[in-house]
């Protein structure tokens, strides 16, 4: 499985659009900017067949550290949660038969 970065994507995008890299960089990075915008202010963020980004927020709760078994209190904090949009579901599903379940690996 490879790594791609944001990099990466801007160059294909880029390359693709016959745009200039600056500006995809700007409109993409915009675009993430954006996303943590709205996800700090507490909104959902809904795009169609690709998937829905929602913000929660996780209550306090009483943890063990595994080291001392000491007990401590962890505080509630904001996490982001994404739900696989339909699409997006079906296009995985698709590329699931290319894995060999045994390993994990994808098939040659």
């Amino acid at each position: 499985m490879a790594t791609i970065t944001k990099k990466e994507l801007i160059d294909r995008i880029a390359d693709d659009t016959g745009t200039k890299r600056v500006l995809v960089k700007r409109i993409v990075q915009d675009f993430l900017d954006q996303i943590m915008k709205e996800l700090g202010c507490g909104n959902r963020l809904e795009f169609r067949d690709f998937g829905v980004f929602e913000s929660k927020i996780r209550a306090a709760r009483r943890a063990q550290n595994p080291k001392t078994m000491e007990k401590v209190m962890v505080p509630s904090k904001r996490t982001v949660k994404f739900k696989v949009g339909r699409l997006m579901k079906e296009r995985l599903i698709e590329h699931t038969d290319d894995i060999d379940h045994a390993t994990g690996l994808p098939r040659e």
